[in-house]
């Protein structure tokens, strides 16, 4: 008997050993395409959502009325719903010598809206503009939404054990964990200043449209001076409700991940001649190749691992990309960029203001001078290999 039951387990072993694994569940798709695997209901939830992300909003339903855009892809539009656009937006915001920073919350600081209504404006309202006061004025470009689920479900433990505020390992990279107005640790915005994806959707709705939200349903949170006159908009709060932002919400959680490109056989040995240059000269110290999101995160984002070349630390990086503080970051502190779909992007640094990856590579400073310096120093024919391997990201 124990024979026969050690042979019944023996076979059963060996079935389970010639099981074949299960196959991964895929990530990508065409960009601007859900994640593969959603549910129906999620499904039919990114579909309401991307409605009303491409829906343009009229003075009737509350827009404005100050405001930047009428629709949410009136930015988010390259290469596809999601992507980023031309729009820059003007922030301006007070840094004092004790490390105090006033963001102008009440004069529209966070996100200077420069249009107006027809009815504000024919009652005498004026655009936002940068207070006199201000330290520092500067434009922000528009974020890629792409896989930004992903990034919503990577645990904060992870980013707690990326950081290195006092540079304990002596390295000169002293990342820290960003913070919302309130708080909270925060990891989205060039500034790691919005904490979830959800507060970014409603952040945006007030910001940028004007919109008032179940969360934020007081018209002064998206600036309250200067005054516009009343009867400027008389549309009840809160003007978009919660079904609306959170279907909002889900359709950029659902957004897959740019999926990274292949190169040509004939690059094969260059573009990894310069992924090791990209370990070896320290850029993966920030952009950190990959990170896994959490295990009790919705399917299908639970338990995946995304390319996000990005540690989602404040890094400082020096004066010449100073721009507007936040509550949680400095002047010269900014986010480390994700380089998930860099090939995508035609404009590069959170302004804009460069249109080519080795002149961005050379604009850094900061925490990044030493690798900054390190590429410099590299002959030109051994620069382009990690060009090419990140023109393949």
């Amino acid at each position: 008997m124990a024979r026969a039951g050690l042979a019944l387990g023996a076979s059963a072993l060996g079935i389970l050993a010639c099981t074949p694994e299960p196959t991964p569940r895929p990530l990508y798709a065409p960009i601007g395409e859900p994640l593969p695997g959603l549910s129906q209901d999620q499904a039919d939830r990114f579909a309401q959502g991307q409605a009303l992300f491409s829906h343009v909003f009229s003075p009737e339903e509350g827009l404005g009325p100050r405001f930047n855009e009428n629709a949410c892809n009136a930015c988010h539009t390259d290469p596809a719903d999601g992507g980023t656009g031309e729009q820059l937006v003007l922030k301006a915001s007070h840094f004092d010598d004790e490390g105090t920073c006033q963001t102008f919350a009440a004069q529209g600081g966070e996100n200077l809206r420069g249009k107006l209504t027809p009815e504000a404006s024919a009652l005498g309202a004026v655009p936002a503009s940068a207070p006199a006061e201000a330290s520092h004025r500067g434009r922000i470009n528009t974020p890629f939404l792409f896989g930004m689920g992903m990034i919503d479900a990577i645990p904060q433990a992870t980013l707690d054990g990326l950081a290195d505020p006092d540079d304990r390992n002596g390295d000169g990279i002293s990342g820290r964990v960003g913070r919302s107005a309130d708080g909270r640790p925060a990891r989205f915005g060039r500034k790691a200043a919005v904490a979830t994806l959800a507060d970014f959707v409603d952040e945006a709705a007030r910001l940028e449209m004007g919109l008032t939200t179940a969360a934020h349903p007081d018209e002064a949170t998206a600036g309250a001076l200067p005054a516009v006159p009343d009867g400027s908009d008389q549309v009840a709060d809160p003007e978009l409700d919660a079904e609306r932002v959170a279907l909002i919400v889900d359709f950029v959680r659902y957004l897959a991940p740019p999926e990274p490109g292949t190169p040509r056989p004939e690059d094969e040995a260059l573009v990894e001649q310069g992924r090791a240059l990209f370990e070896g000269l320290g850029c993966s110290s920030c952009h950190v190749p990959a990170l896994r999101t959490r295990a009790d995160a919705p399917p299908p984002l639970a338990g995946r691992e995304i390319a996000l070349y990005s540690d989602l630390l404040l890094h400082d990086m020096g004066p010449d990309l100073a721009g507007p503080c936040t509550a949680g970051a400095s002047p010269t502190e900014v986010r480390t960029e994700p380089l998930m779909g860099l090939r995508y992007r035609r404009t590069l640094l959170h302004d804009g203001r460069i249109g080519r990856v080795r002149d961005a590579i050379l604009a850094h400073g900061g925490e990044a001078q030493a690798a900054r310096d390190a590429f410099d120093g590299l002959d030109r024919v051994v620069q382009e290999a990690l060009l090419r391997f990140l023109a393949q990201l």
